[in-house]
């Protein structure tokens, strides 16, 4: 236990071996993630030419759905031998950090990294963001399991490798920074932000080497929203927010969708979207995979309806292939969608209210952003993700209204964070023995909030969750070992130590006194 805190909260003595992990951590998921990258973009450009070429050659078609039928089959056993690598892959890293599952983490790299190519192979609307974040957190936990000297710390580098994980696959590794402490960690920590930069630097260098230094969307931003035009910015804001709660809804509800159908069960559940796949391949293939081909469509020349076309095929396919639990992401397929409706959105504005057609992809940006917030709820990884994503900053202020709008919206309509409600879906049912004290230690890392329940508070009042001992506190540089008169401020960071058995449920318990 002396080892497990001490090694934690001596920040100074910690700090550079933790930083050099990292780095090591952010070249070795860099490597892999650059490599999963470049296998997914072959997977999908053999799905679209082997659609095109059963269709010039219909057949052809009867082996085509067999072919698919028996990669659904292939893939659902993957999801049965191995149940973390189903979905995004971000509720279980997240899952891990908060101390619900534990799991083999080669098993898990292995088999995310052949699950998600087949199902981009396939041509699954999915991403490769949530498997990239989930194979560097894998990477990290390896070198985390062999070099850590707790657990604390090893949870640190596991969130680096997730950094690293997202940098790599959006070459953007600020957005990779931002996101390790917007969404994974949720509040802000010196070393927190040293190990995930550094992971997330070294891999974009590798992601760049291989990809070059353009940005992921190629849009041609030639000019500024004028102030009067930003009437529409909140109008887009308020569309976007709805939307995304909206999107979380469907995206929820697919899941349990499938769970109620009686003859779809985990050994064939994943069949069905390799069947609606091929005939989306047949019929429709610009929906296919991640989305990418959907970028050339979306043009001021592009109609009204079929941009709405686009976009409800699109997000009906999506719903389809990830609500099965195939591995693969919802990032990408999300902000093609976002992008499409800043189509639709630019399009009414260009037609009714004037706004000039060389504005059209400044709205298309603006719209992922928002859209991305709304379903997320991380806007500032949105806002940041978009800049690197697209090469522009010039959009600062029109993409933070717009965010933080789209934010607010979704909060309003009580809509959860999607990879929230994926976590609690994922953990339904989790039994865990909290009342069984455990030999092995943990301590927690929390940032007394203003307004929350610990500030301006004496240790001795603060109603603590069962099982914890605040055992250290860090005031600015100073860090002192507090008693039960000690006052708690705001931006106090506390060390607070708890077993293993009580982990998560005292993580939740804290940050909902914190909020």
């Amino acid at each position: 236990m002396g080892n497990n805190y001490e090694s934690i909260t001596s920040h100074n003595a910690r700090r550079i071996p933790m930083v050099l992990q990292s780095i090591l951590i952010g070249a070795l998921a860099g490597g892999i993630v650059v490599f999963y990258r470049l296998i997914l973009t072959k997977a999908e450009n053999y799905a679209f030419s082997m659609y095109k070429y059963v269709g010039e050659h219909i057949k052809f078609i009867p082996i085509l759905f067999v072919v698919l039928i028996l990669a659904g089959f292939l893939l659902s056993y993957l999801t049965q031998k191995n149940k973390m690598i189903r979905g995004s892959g971000i509720p279980q890293v997240k899952g891990i950090l908060i101390g619900y599952f534990d799991q083999n983490w080669l098993s898990t790299l292995l088999c995310k990294f052949a699950g998600g190519t087949l199902a981009i192979l396939g041509g699954l609307s999915l991403g490769r963001e949530g498997p990239s974040i989930q194979l560097g957190a894998s990477v990290a936990e390896g070198i985390g399991n062999k070099t850590g000297k707790s657990r604390m710390e090893r949870k640190i580098l596991i969130a680096s490798g997730a950094s690293a994980g997202l940098a790599a696959a959006f070459n953007a590794p600020l957005a990779g920074v931002m996101f390790a402490l917007e969404e994974i960690f949720k509040y802000f920590s010196p070393i927190i932000l040293l190990s995930t930069m550094g992971a997330a630097v070294v891999a974009d260098f590798i992601s760049k080497n291989f990809f070059g230094l353009e940005p992921v969307f190629h849009l041609e931003v030639t000019g500024l929203l004028g102030l009067q035009e930003y009437w529409l910015v909140i109008v887009l804001s308020i569309v976007v927010g709805i939307l995304g709660a909206f999107y979380n809804t469907i995206l929820i509800y697919s899941q349990k969708l499938y769970q109620k159908v009686p003859f779809l069960k985990d050994n064939n559940r994943i069949v069905v979207p390799f069947v609606c796949a091929g005939l989306v391949g047949l019929y429709f293939p610009n929906i296919l995979g991640s989305g990418h081909h959907m970028f050339t469509l979306l043009s001021p020349d592009s109609g009204i309806p079929f941009l709405i076309i686009l976009l409800v095929l699109k997000f009906i396919f999506s719903m389809i292939s990830f609500g099965s639990g195939a591995p693969g992401g919802i990032f990408f397929p999300l902000l093609v969608l976002g992008a499409t409706i800043g189509a639709i959105f630019a399009k009414i504005s260009i037609l009714y209210f004037g706004l000039s057609p060389a504005l059209f992809d400044n709205v298309i940006i603006l719209a992922m952003a928002g859209f991305f917030a709304a379903i997320v709820r991380a806007p500032i990884t949105g806002i940041v993700l978009i800049m690197e994503m697209t090469g522009s900053l010039s959009h600062m202020l029109s993409l933070t209204i717009v965010s933080m709008g789209a934010v607010i919206i979704a909060d309003q309509l009580k809509s959860p964070p999607i990879y929230d409600a994926l976590l609690d879906n994922l953990t339904a049912g989790h039994k865990h023995d909290a009342h069984e004290e455990h030999s092995k230690k943990i301590v927690i890392e929390r940032v007394v909030c203003h307004n929350s329940i610990f500030e301006d508070k004496a240790v001795r009042d603060v109603p603590w969750p069962r099982n914890c001992l605040l055992v250290s506190i860090k005031r600015g540089e100073k860090e002192f070992i507090p008693n039960g008169n000690t006052l708690l401020k705001a931006g106090d960071y506390m060390f607070i130590l708890t077993d293993i058995n009580n982990e998560w449920q005292n993580r939740k318990s804290l940050d909902k006194m914190n909020s």
